[in-house]
């Protein structure tokens, strides 16, 4: 959420701001609103005085045995007053909080400009596509020719954008997300979290999940919601708290299922696991100061780079435009993996800095130094340490062979009792 103040000080910079996502200028009905909500405060604390007033010279009337019914029926007056504009000040203020929690977060001035991902920047490249002297194939039919991967029974039992992994797969998968939870944790300075999977809403209005992708999101018949990401319940951490600037930065780390409904994903990625409504992922969020938001955010996008280093798989940094950028996010890096079914980069990883704007909306504060009155908001950022099942894909395709059979990475083969051959049994 952004700063009310800072809008209505720099209203055409918050325009601008809008204009850069290619939304449509806001500062007309936010400062109207605004104005109006401060307006009745004004007007609340001008009867409150005057109801302060009035009741003294009640005390004093009395006081000397005169008639006090004049006064009392003005405070009686005030207070029938008070409550309805106390009632309508509730209203305008629900609202102005409403409206503001529907408004994308500034994007950094580092944005590349552009409308959409193909105005991305590519930064950087690791690593070199191998290249096949046989027809590759991708990793849905990898899996099922293994006969480890099986999207007709998962179909019956829960239907589309569902998967079963069997046996070696299964282990795999399972080996990768310890791989990367004992990377994070050991190198690069991230405590493992095991948090909740059902949340409440107010987690996920903190977040930015909520109330802008509603239709994205499960929700229990209990009032919970199902994570989409486990950036929900870890920036959530934080929520409600002021810390002390000795504490920061804080890292944390989890492994968890999440779910996703991918509303207006229709046509895209239906093979295959890459697009699924339930799927695993590593995720890595750290909280710090504004100072050393950059820092971190170069942080947590090497510590996703050295997962997939380590297992040699090529991909690329690219620097996310204005149009292609999140909502509640200020500046992202995504991280595309090479695979050789789609002879493709695609995501693994989008590895973000939202600035203040989650913090706001936590209530999420710090103590700067030995400052024992002011605080000041934190900065957030998240980013995929890695996508558990994108990095299935990647590695299935970068290591298959002609016959079908997947290779294991040898990063991965300490976590898979030294098996080196995935082949069909």
């Amino acid at each position: 959420m952004l700063d009310i103040k800072w809008i209505r000080d720099n209203p055409q910079a918050f325009d601008a701001g809008l204009a850069r996502r290619g939304a449509a200028p806001k500062s007309g009905e936010v400062l109207d609103l605004d104005a109006q909500h401060r307006g009745i405060v004004t007007e609340l604390q001008s009867l409150q005085s005057r109801r302060n007033e009035v009741s003294k010279q009640i005390g004093q009337v009395k006081s000397k045995g005169g008639d006090a019914s004049a006064q009392m029926a003005e405070v009686a007056a005030i207070k029938d007053q008070m409550a309805k504009l106390e009632d309508k000040e509730k209203e305008i203020g629900q609202y102005l909080r409403d409206l503001l929690m529907t408004i994308p977060n500034m994007l950094d001035a580092a944005v590349p400009e552009g409308k959409d991902e193909t105005a991305n920047v590519e930064l950087r490249k690791w690593g070199t596509p191998r290249q096949f002297n046989f027809a590759v194939k991708d990793h849905a039919d990898l899996g099922t020719g293994l006969g480890l991967l099986d999207f007709d029974q998962a179909a019956v039992i829960s239907g589309a954008r569902f998967s079963i992994l069997k046996g070696a797969l299964a282990r795999l998968e399972r080996a990768l997300a310890q791989f990367m939870l004992d990377t994070h944790t050991t190198q690069h300075g991230f405590m493992e979290v095991n948090p909740p999977l059902l949340v409440k809403a107010e987690a996920l209005q903190g977040s930015g999940q909520l109330p802008k992708f509603v239709e994205d999101l499960y929700v229990t018949t209990a009032g919970h919601w199902l994570i989409p990401t486990s950036e929900v319940p870890l920036v959530n951490m934080v929520a409600e708290k002021i810390l002390t600037e000795a504490e920061l930065p804080i890292r944390v780390t989890a492994f968890t299922p999440c779910f996703r409904s991918e509303a207006g994903a229709a046509g895209k990625d239906t093979k295959g696991i890459i697009r699924q409504h339930q799927f695993e992922k590593v995720e890595l969020v750290s909280v710090c100061t504004p100072e050393q938001s950059a820092a971190e955010h170069e942080h947590i996008t090497k510590s996703a780079e050295v997962i997939l280093q380590k297992l040699e798989l090529p991909y690329r940094v690219v620097a996310l435009c204005a149009g292609d950028m999140g909502f509640g996010m200020a500046r992202t890096f995504d991280l595309e993996v090479w695979l050789p079914g789609q002879n493709a980069y695609r995501e693994i990883s989008s590895c973000s800095n939202a600035h203040e704007f989650q913090a706001r909306r936590m209530n999420a504060r710090y103590r700067p130094g030995n400052d024992s009155k002011g605080t000041r908001f934190v900065h957030t950022l998240n980013g995929s340490g890695l996508a558990v099942g994108r990095t299935l894909v990647a590695v299935m395709e970068n290591y298959q062979e002609q016959d079908g059979s997947i290779r294991v990475p040898q990063a991965l083969q300490p976590y898979m009792g030294g098996l080196e051959l995935i082949r069909r049994g």
